[in-house]
């Protein structure tokens, strides 16, 4: 399946986002860091074939959509969560499906249950999920003063991450993806280290949990059980608490899923979505 590689303007803020075409629902796929949108491809390539219709953008700051300065973009989940809420609009998502996953992919929690109306069905993919979650040292050091303006300019930084976090290998060919708008401008770094400073992770969470423990919708969590940095338990409690929401288990893969079992969180996906 051919995925298109678009920008779209919106208001201020130029978005880069993949897409593959279909006649079925919309699955909207939202990365965590320091990744971008190209981590999805495997799985949007899956979705495809029965008709769904997939896009995933890079949140802005990240991969190829714009990198504004912290004067002009505050990096705070509610400038996160706004920009988001217009791109969704202007890429006229009456509905869809959401797919998170990540660091960066509780925001896309936060706006699920501010926007209810707009999910059909929500697939959770290692990502914070209580109060209780910690960003991990390795991604903590990025905020530092200093030492982090100084780690976000080495392009291997995407390397020593995703594959700490996914615990094997990653084709040098797709690390070449993965690293490319750090080796084009030093503003991706900046613009990580503004994402890491202003994440506010502890009051997002309140809010989450909140949102998530009287959430109506059918969801899933597919969980990576060897991740490092992020426990189950706090998936599995929200799962035994909340009728609406399953839990399945990748038992060998850790916190980015979807980088060595992308036929499995597919065809979960696939069983899970309304034919």
């Amino acid at each position: 399946m051919l995925i298109t590689e678009q920008t779209i303007k919106v208001k201020e803020l130029e978005w880069f986002y993949r897409q593959v075409e279909g006649n079925r629902e919309t699955v909207l796929l939202l990365h965590g860091l320091p990744s971008h949108s190209f981590g999805w491809c495997e799985v949007m390539e899956k979705l495809a074939q029965p008709g769904f219709k997939a896009i995933a953008p890079d949140w802005i700051g990240s991969g190829f959509s714009a990198k504004p300065d912290k004067r002009d973009f505050a990096y705070t989940p509610e400038a996160f969560i706004n920009a988001l809420t217009d791109l969704i609009e202007a890429l006229k998502l009456e509905t869809f499906h959401l797919v998170v996953q990540g660091f960066l992919g509780e925001l896309g929690l936060q706006y699920a249950v501010r926007h209810t109306e707009k999910i059909k069905r929500l697939v959770i993919l290692n990502t914070p999920l209580t109060t209780k979650a910690k960003l991990p040292w390795k991604m903590r050091q990025w905020g530092i003063p200093f030492v982090g303006d100084m780690l976000t300019q080495d392009p291997l930084l995407v390397d020593r991450t995703l594959e700490g976090g996914s615990g094997f290998v990653i084709s040098e060919e797709n690390l070449a993806v993965y690293r490319k708008p750090y080796l084009k401008s030093s503003s991706v770094g900046r613009a990580l280290v503004a994402t890491i400073q202003q994440l506010q992770l502890e009051e997002t969470m309140a809010e989450i949990e909140t949102g998530l423990a009287n959430w109506d919708k059918p969801s899933l969590i597919i969980w990576g059980m060897a991740d490092p940095w992020l426990t189950v338990e706090s998936a599995e409690n929200l799962a035994a608490s909340n009728s609406n929401i399953k839990i399945f288990k990748l038992p060998e893969a850790k916190h980015y899923p979807q980088e060595h079992w992308a036929a499995e969180i597919s065809e979960k996906m696939i069983q899970f979505f309304p034919r």
